[in-house]
C-alpha cells in the first residue's frame, strides 16, 4: 500500500467552492483501478490549507494509472485552479502498522 499526501493551499476565500468541487472531484478518484481510500482534512490553523492523503494499491496506479489517464484531465479541470502555490505530492509507504491496544 502507499500513502498520497499532499498539503493543498486553497487561494482565500475560495474555500467553500474548493470543497464543493472535490466533492465532485472524489468521485473521479475512487473509481480508479488501484484507489484504496483517501481522506481530506482542513487545517485548523490556517483556513485555507487542507491535507489530501489517498491510499493506492501501488505507486504505478497513481503516478501512471490516474495521472496519465484521461481521468486526470477532469480531475484537474474541476481542482487545480484553486491552488497557490501547486502543491508538492509525496508517497509514502509503511514500515511499521499502527496499532492501538486496548
Amino acid at each position: 500500500m502507499i500513502l498520497e499526501q499532499a498539503v493543498l493551499d486553497v487561494i482565500p476565500g475560495k474555500q467553500q467552492a474548493f470543497e464543493q468541487a472535490f466533492q465532485q472531484a472524489q468521485k473521479i478518484i475512487s473509481a480508479l483501478p488501484g484507489y484504496i481510500c483517501h481522506e481530506l482534512h482542513k487545517c485548523i490553523e490556517t483556513d485555507n490549507r487542507y491535507l489530501l492523503l489517498v491510499q493506492w494499491q501501488t505507486l504505478e496506479d497513481h503516478s501512471i494509472g490516474f495521472r496519465q489517464s484521461s481521468d486526470y484531465k477532469k480531475w484537474k479541470a474541476l481542482l487545480h485552479y484553486f491552488y497557490q502555490p501547486f502543491p508538492v505530492v509525496e508517497h509514502y509507504q509503511s514500515l511499521i502498522p499502527f496499532r492501538i491496544k486496548k
